[in-house]
């Protein structure tokens, strides 16, 4: 069996070694992006049960998500879903095999960026 002290060895490179990269801070938002969505996903349903349980409730629950507070999380929803799927978008491109190298990686990245909050702007004002 193999010997497994592992007392004097050093742990596997983390973040004292390696600075972040925008490969991976991207990668990190797509995953919290995706949670961000479920959050909003469960406050629409939350919205849409209000209306079917009746409209006193509908009122409190209408008041609060088109509230400037509400507006806010909308639109950080919207911002999250057009960043989730600029980034699938990216991972797609990747899996045929395209943009591996780090220069494009990195233009891919702020692409997604940049794309994100342009997309959700124009959705914004449109809808």
């Amino acid at each position: 069996m193999a010997d497994v002290n592992r007392g004097d060895r050093p742990l596997s490179p983390h973040l004292q070694i390696y600075r972040p990269q925008l490969t991976s801070i991207t990668s990190i938002f797509a995953r919290i992006t995706g949670i961000a969505l479920l959050g909003a996903a469960v406050l629409v349903v939350w919205w849409f049960a209000a209306a079917a349980i009746g409209p006193e409730y509908y009122d409190v629950v209408n008041g609060l998500m088109t509230s400037f507070i509400g507006d806010v999380i909308m639109f950080l929803a919207l911002w999250s879903l057009c960043y989730h799927a600029l980034s699938g978008l990216r991972h797609l491109i990747w899996d045929i095999g395209i943009g591996l190298d780090i220069e494009t990686a990195e233009k891919m990245g702020i692409g997604v960026i940049a794309g994100s909050v342009i997309l959700a702007i124009i959705v914004a004002v449109i809808v």
